[in-house]
């Protein structure tokens, strides 16, 4: 059994591992360390999960499915057609810039209510990834848009768009030297969010 004193320190190690934790968006070639990121996915499978449904399912794209997407990508910015070489390039250079692509699914549920239940606990699962690699120093950053909805994108992952919904993508890497910025102070205080009712 863990002292108080040691489980003090093990919470403010947690808390602090919380409050630093930043979105990187410019990331350096650098490899994952072995496991790190199968480490980050099995944090993901103990999030809060209301009616233990674990919709929750993740892709890791290798060079090729990136490269595809990237076309994707590119096509979208370009508005449906065919992309530019400046665009493709770009896009490539998006796709292909961190060492890891993971793809978050969501596996559909009939039930609204348990389908918005199920969104949440992916959201809790995302944020254990994120904290996990973290805690090793390896960044990432969630994001989505146009190529995450795209048919185009589904084919290219083997994804069933009537089973399966891609909630984003989670660019997974070391931050680039020199690129993180300072956090932000936050907007709102704990004053501004918590109420109390007798």
């Amino acid at each position: 059994m863990m002292s108080a004193s040691t489980d003090t320190k093990s919470y403010g190690e947690l808390q602090a591992l919380i409050a630093s934790r930043l979105t990187v968006h410019d990331f350096s070639s650098e490899p994952l360390p072995d496991g790190a990121l199968n480490r980050a996915i099995s944090a993901a499978l103990t999030a809060p999960n209301h009616r233990m449904t674990e919709p929750w399912r993740f892709i890791r794209a290798g060079a090729k499915a990136r490269n595809q997407l990237a076309v994707v990508s590119a096509r979208l910015k370009d508005k449906g057609r065919t992309p530019s070489a400046e665009s493709l390039a770009r896009a490539r250079d998006k796709m292909l810039s961190s060492p890891e692509l993971v793809v978050v699914c969501r596996v559909f549920h009939p039930d609204p209510a348990v389908a918005r239940e199920d969104y949440a606990a992916i959201a809790c699962s995302i944020q254990n990834i994120s904290l996990s690699l973290w805690a090793e120093r390896i960044g990432s950053k969630w994001s989505t848009g146009g190529v995450t909805t795209d048919p185009e994108t589904y084919e290219i992952l083997g994804l069933d768009a009537s089973e399966r919904e891609i909630v984003g993508f989670l660019w997974v890497g070391y931050a680039k030297p020199g690129s993180l910025a300072k956090k932000p102070p936050r907007r709102l205080t704990l004053t501004d969010v918590l109420t109390e009712v007798p």
